[in-house]
């Protein structure tokens, strides 16, 4: 059975479940309204209950400090006894989480938690509440619950075993929304929608589509933004009318390669001028499988070893020279460069090649 590289299987599967080219996405897929966004929240915070996988509270002052203050709070005097605190059931963490747009008082979202000290594993542990700051240095939300590691991590005398990142957690529903960010989106008379992927036919497609749906109300100003006019009209039920619209998005042609893992993904847009293509590496490999010459019986001989050594010489004489035709496209270049039978280490270095001679006409991107 024939073993098709991988690049191959992954642009199979793709074209597969992918819509054919010239296919329609709603605005709101591809555009943001300017303003409406989450914003970023951090914290430090102490967990407890931990089976002895807590910090070294000799070796990370913050955690020792933490907990003493802590304790304070809560009426408990141990200034005194800094030195006979020993426990390992406490881990000085770092506390992330999003605050979406136009979240209320009250409700509830998600938070990530990380270990900062020398912990080995959060799993059990339960964090105390921990205020979360946003960029303005005020509290947003805060945060407490138990921690869900979705990791293993068990170790015995000569051997450990471990399965995810038991330093990392997450707590479902784990902070409360105790301070909105100020935005109404209902008061503005000029709005501003702002596409993900740049690009200035795309931005002038959906201005052309709102104005054929809605009035003369948008224009493109630049590949990012296409700003809507919304002087005497309600801005929900305009944005409620236009996000739905179909648009044909158009992006510039690229080519991304992450050389770590070996990974190839093609725009539906990449073209390639005539260039003739050969691949193929000398390969020789050597080995050696001694052998023991033993004496005959009653002999004065001694046991030796015989060397036997075979060499082999690949050359890969039967990859043939190949012949791209002027304005590939992404199907061609795939079937041409597997009937050479390339994989994907030997793809990337193809079209970085291609690139360099100027055939390859696309950005090329190297991660």
């Amino acid at each position: 059975m024939r073993r098709w590289p991988r690049f191959f299987m992954i642009w199979l599967m793709l074209t597969a479940a992918a819509p054919p080219a010239g296919a329609q996405v709603r605005i709101k897929d591809i555009a943001d309204v300017e303003g409406v966004r989450e914003n970023q929240l951090i914290g430090y915070g102490l967990v407890v209950g931990l089976n002895g996988t807590g910090d070294k509270l000799n070796n990370n002052v913050f955690t020792r400090e933490s907990l003493i203050g802590m304790l304070e709070r809560l009426g408990v005097n141990t200034r005194d006894q800094v030195t006979s605190l020993s426990t390992k059931n406490v881990a000085a963490v770092m506390v992330t989480a999003e605050l979406p747009a136009f979240a209320r008082s009250g409700s509830r979202i998600d938070i990530a938690v990380s270990a900062l000290g020398d912990a080995t594993n959060l799993t059990g542990g339960i964090l105390l509440v921990t205020p979360l700051l946003a960029a303005d240095g005020e509290v947003y939300a805060v945060g407490q619950g138990a921690l869900s590691t979705s990791a293993i991590a068990a170790r015995g005398a000569a051997a450990s075993v471990t399965r995810g990142v038991p330093t990392s957690a997450r707590i479902a529903n784990g902070a409360t929304v105790e301070r909105e960010v100020a935005f109404q989106l209902d008061k503005g008379t000029t709005l501003r929608l702002g596409l993900r992927n740049p690009d200035l036919t795309t931005a002038r497609r959906i201005a052309t589509a709102i104005n054929g749906a809605v009035g003369p109300i948008s224009r493109a100003t630049d590949p990012r933004t296409v700003t809507l006019a919304l002087a005497g009209r309600d801005p929900i039920d305009t944005l409620a009318a236009i996000e739905n619209l179909p648009i044909e998005p158009d992006n510039a042609a690229k080519v991304v390669i992450e050389e770590s893992s070996g990974t190839i993904v093609m725009g539906a847009n990449v073209r390639i001028s005539t260039v003739a293509i050969a691949q193929g590496n000398l390969t020789i490999r050597v080995t050696e499988t001694p052998a023991v010459s033993q004496p005959g019986a009653f002999s004065n001989g001694t046991t030796t070893t015989v060397p036997r050594t075979q060499v082999q010489i690949d050359d890969q004489h039967d990859r043939k020279l190949g012949i791209l035709t002027g304005s590939v496209t992404l199907r061609d270049l795939v079937a041409s460069l597997n009937a050479l039978g390339v994989g994907p280490r030997d793809l990337i270095s193809i079209l970085q090649s291609i690139k360099a001679a100027g055939a390859l006409h696309a950005d090329l991107e190297v991660r």
